[in-house]
């Protein structure tokens, strides 16, 4: 980058790895938000905690106001026990949304209140020297998935005498795997990448000395995977609100793994006119690849925040994804070049100086061009 700051993609990247290492479905959280919260005392960025563990840390500015935020979540995706079953395996649902197809043949840790069990998600029917063309036809439904547990354990007392219980979380294995081409796969990078990113933005501004016009919050919350997100966290006065997560490379779809994609709609509505374009002429003005999209099944930690009667503008600036909520894959690049656009968005001045006001005189409102 310009302005003698550069992103430090080593850094990036060995806190992906480390990240992705931590299990943390929703609901199962302290110890990934004790490992961010432990990295911003490195970095030198005070932070406090909610009482469930949503983070918030801060950056100031030159000014506090009319400040922003930029906000990722630490929670993935994962399972919960529904019921110990005779055959000695476990019957699961899903925590946060996604298909039990991508769960068949995970390796699991099944987290009992004594400690953690390993095993595997198969199909019901699992073998085709058994059931034959039978394993092809059976539907995909979590109904239709168990965890075999590595354990002596052939009935249900057999999973109680191990511990096991109703309600206990199950983590998947992130797997990750980082190609020389610039590509890596991994469960989860949704959205410990997003993490990842913000924190190494974060180290960039820090090292540099850089002076922020106004103060930037990094916010890190606990549960956007099961739809509550940034509702609590989010400062009452912030005035732009930016989220970092995954794009969806699809056919019919915009978004790349290369490059950084800015969100114009989710399916909770428009993003802000002018936030998004101020973000779309920040990746022109430096050169970083990019490219605009809109989503149709997808809503991220900014949807909840308005919900909860938030009046910020808002954003959504993202890494492509392939096969998100599966076995997921992006690029460094795009993980790089959203650092990049991160750090100049911290460093610009406010989208309108208005905007400090809770409630205004028409005088110096925005304008959009005429229709």
């Amino acid at each position: 980058m310009s302005d003698g700051i550069r992103i430090d993609s080593e850094y990036l990247r060995r806190v992906l790895i480390h990240l992705l290492e931590i299990p943390s479905p929703s609901g199962y959280t302290d110890t990934v938000v004790r490992y961010v919260g432990e990295e911003l005392e490195r970095l030198g960025i005070g932070f406090e905690l909610t009482r469930r563990g949503a983070i918030r840390a801060d950056l100031p500015g030159e000014l506090s106001s009319p400040d922003r935020a930029i906000v990722a979540h630490v929670d993935t995706l994962g399972m919960m026990v529904k019921r110990l079953k005779d055959n000695g395996r476990l019957e699961v649902l899903p925590v946060g949304t996604w298909s039990s197809r991508f769960a068949e043949g995970a390796r699991v840790s099944i987290i009992t209140e004594t400690g953690a069990h390993r095993g595997t998600v198969l199909p019901l029917k699992a073998s085709g020297h058994v059931y034959n063309d039978e394993i092809d036809t059976q539907p995909n439904a979590w109904t239709q998935v168990e965890i075999r547990i590595d354990e002596d354990s052939e009935s249900r007392g057999d999973l109680e005498r191990l511990g096991v219980a109703v309600g206990d979380f199950v983590a998947v294995d992130t797997s990750p795997e980082i190609c020389e081409s610039g590509y890596i796969n991994a469960r989860h990078l949704d959205d410990k990448a997003g993490v990842a990113v913000i924190l190494a933005a974060a180290k960039s501004l820090v090292e540099s000395g850089a002076k922020l016009p106004v103060d930037c919050h990094l916010l890190f919350t606990i549960t956007e995977e099961v739809g509550s997100g940034a509702a609590a966290v989010l400062h009452g006065d912030v005035a732009e609100l930016v989220a970092v997560d995954n794009a969806t490379p699809a056919p019919g779809q915009q978004s790349k793994e290369r490059g950084v994609t800015i969100a114009m709609m989710d399916e909770s509505g428009p993003f802000d006119y002018h936030l998004t374009r101020k973000l779309l002429g920040l990746c022109s003005d430096a050169g970083i690849p990019h490219q605009r999209d809109v989503f149709l099944h997808y809503r991220c930690d900014v949807a909840s925040a308005i919900a909860a009667g938030s009046d910020s503008r808002t954003a959504l600036v993202c890494f492509g994804v392939d096969s998100s909520h599966g076995y997921e894959r992006t690029h460094f690049s795009a993980l790089d070049g959203l650092a990049e656009l991160l750090v100049r968005y911290a460093m610009s001045r406010p989208t309108f100086t208005r905007d400090r006001y809770d409630l205004g005189p028409l005088e110096g409102f925005s304008t959009q061009p005429e229709p």
